[in-house]
């Protein structure tokens, strides 16, 4: 896959190592000097490309025209929406992904202007907070990308209602799926005849509401 990163700031660089080591071809682009410096430590230097990264002369000399996706991950969520515009509309790329800096330009971010994925940073942390705070000892481990669902994690303590229970026998959320438990180190693929035992990890996808009443499901009693 041929990634243009626009904007080589922490994300963009991090995005970048992330999607070379998966073997992917990938070109930044950055036009700060001080930024410039830092990439060259920390990038291969021939995926580099200075310049302001809405001029189409600076994208073409990144690859625009081969790429599968436009990743906009400058500090300027104008400079953001136009590189998604251009992307689409000037060089026909299929996937344009943009980083919101303001969330209050969230709501700018959709298809209507040409974003198929916004990630809004200050959205995502504080969602994550928040569900920290309100599912006690269960880890969120990964937001998923479509809807609200995450993956996550609860260990069973000891004393926990589940306990001794096969899967088909307790209550689990409708909206929740019980996708593996770890037990003794190994994983084990659930049914609906496994039983819970005293310290399995349960690994489940669900949305807030369900993580809500898995986690009260497998608190002490």
């Amino acid at each position: 896959m041929y990634v243009v990163i626009a904007g080589g700031g922490r994300t963009g660089t991090q995005l970048a190592r992330i999607l070379i080591k998966q073997d992917h071809e990938v070109h930044v682009i950055e036009s700060r000097k001080d930024i410039l410096s830092r990439l060259h430590r920390e990038l291969p230097t021939e995926i580099i490309h200075e310049g302001n990264p809405v001029d189409p002369a600076i994208l073409e000399q990144a690859g625009i025209e081969h790429a599968n996706v436009m990743a906009a991950c400058t500090t300027s969520d104008e400079n953001n929406l136009v590189l998604c515009y251009l992307a689409r509309n000037r060089y026909q790329i299929k996937r344009t992904i943009a980083r919101v800096n303001n969330p209050r330009d969230a709501w700018l971010f959709d298809v209507k202007f040409d974003v198929d994925v916004a990630v809004n940073q200050a959205d995502i942390l504080s969602n994550l907070i928040q569900e920290e705070m309100s599912m006690g000892d269960m880890m969120t481990l990964l937001k998923l990308r479509r809807g609200n669902y995450s993956l996550v994690e609860e260990k069973i303590p000891t004393g926990a209602r589940a306990l001794g229970k096969m899967i088909k026998d307790v209550q689990i959320p409708d909206q929740c799926v019980i996708a593996a438990i770890i037990r003794k180190g190994k994983v084990i693929v659930p049914h609906g005849v496994t039983i819970f035992e005293p310290g399995d990890e349960i690994l489940a996808v669900t949305d807030t509401e369900g993580a809500k009443q898995l986690a009260e499901l497998f608190k002490p009693e």
